[in-house]
């Protein structure tokens, strides 16, 4: 039961970035807790845009910034995927002039502003003590700033590309691991048929977790990360000789969005618009392999081309509900980070690390990219993971050392 009696404070909650599934599960657990042991709980929506988009009235309706949570409303929520408080890739330290809200762009008119001081206005407008940020490196850095400016924070890793820094994993990323295996698998059965190469491209712009982890565990013969360019001659000879050992006559490739031939100098991107954190949206290099594999094919092939299943997973393995795992870990941060605010300890990273539950200073998050070690974890003449020495490795094998 609720203890109704005790007011120790207000916790506010946000999600910012990309969606994935375990989201709710953490804002479940957050505000269950913290409502037993005696704090309001403030849910704001869409990340750090809700926060730039209140008027501090006490008359004005906020509703669609920030609501009151309740355990009746996150019950009902928590067992499901995306998060029901929205999200946007919003930069409160980097708002384009286009962006800034309508009551605040006669103070803020650079082309680019800083809304800090907007921020921590609202967030005493709101009442707020504590503040927990779900999100990836992005979205935290942000938390960090907060941090510096003297606000308590406490932050919770979540991205399925798994590359937020301090941590052997974040929340999101066994469901996509999980769905890229079984949408691969499936795939294969229309390679099969028709005796075709199958690319396939997942998320990944800097870090190959998401494709070599379903590569090591059979879903693909090989697999091209962010952290090597590849040689597309090399990748073209492996892919027709494991089709030619294959009895059915197909070979798998998964592909990271975020991977580059030796001959290019950047990535592929959809076009050339940035976010607020100067990232281009990536998208079509498994549409240029794909190209390149069937007009290569021949000269490893007695002259005669292999044609192309080229698909992208994209949005369909950061839907729907959560795995087993995105849904403990969630579960396991929300309390972990209640654990800290009750224990008076702030400006910290909830983490896993080498199996057990932990947590770090908060600046880990900015302090370094975590990708994949190449040379630990991935086979660059065989484009393929590394299957050797796992003793005392954690659960998904490819970790950071930090």
């Amino acid at each position: 039961m609720s203890n109704v009696k005790t007011n120790k404070g207000t916790i506010g909650i946000l999600t910012g970035g990309g969606d994935v599934p375990g989201l709710n599960p953490a804002i479940r657990a957050v505000t269950i807790r913290a409502i037993r042991e005696g704090y309001k709980v403030i849910g704001i929506r869409r990340g750090w845009g809700g926060m730039i988009d209140i008027i501090r009235d006490k008359k004005y309706d906020n509703s669609a910034n920030f609501i009151e949570l309740s355990e009746e409303l996150v019950n009902r929520i928590g067992r499901t995927g995306g998060t029901f408080l929205h999200t946007s890739r919003t930069r409160a330290s980097n708002v384009p002039k286009s962006l800034v809200p309508d009551h605040l762009k006669d103070t803020y008119n650079q082309e680019i502003n800083d809304l800090t001081p907007e921020v921590l206005k609202n967030i005493e407008f709101m009442g707020l003590d504590y503040l927990i940020p779900i999100g990836g490196d992005d979205t935290l850095s942000y938390g960090v700033r907060l941090h510096k400016e003297g606000f308590k924070v406490v932050a919770i890793p979540k991205t399925m590309d798994n590359d937020v820094p301090g941590t052997d994993y974040c929340i999101g990323f066994s469901t996509c691991v999980t769905r890229t295996i079984e949408m691969t698998h499936n795939l294969r059965t229309s390679a099969g048929s028709h005796e075709r190469f199958l690319v396939i491209e997942v998320f990944g712009r800097y870090a190959g977790f998401s494709s070599l982890l379903p590569t090591m565990a059979g879903a693909a013969n090989r697999c091209v990360i962010p952290e090597h360019k590849f040689d597309i001659d090399q990748l073209t000879e492996l892919m027709v000789a494991d089709r030619y050992t294959n009895p059915s006559k197909y070979s798998v490739l998964l592909v990271s969005e975020g991977a580059m031939p030796s001959t290019s100098k950047e990535m592929i991107f959809e076009n050339e618009e940035t976010d607020m954190f100067g990232h281009k949206k990536l998208g079509g290099i498994g549409d240029l392999i794909s190209r390149e594999l069937k007009e290569r094919s021949a000269k490893f092939n007695n002259g005669r081309r292999v044609n192309v299943i080229n698909q992208r997973l994209g949005y369909l393995v950061r839907s729907g509900n959560p795995d087993a795992i995105d849904s403990i870990v969630p579960m396991a941060f929300g309390n972990l980070a209640l654990d800290l605010i009750l224990d008076g300890v702030t400006g910290r990273l909830v983490t896993l690390h080498n199996g057990r539950y932990d947590n770090q200073q908060i600046e880990i998050v900015t302090s370094y990219k975590k990708v994949v070690d190449v040379h630990k974890y991935y086979n660059i003449n065989r484009l393929r993971p590394v299957y050797e020495k796992f003793e005392s490795k954690p659960l998904f094998i490819m970790a950071s050392d930090f």
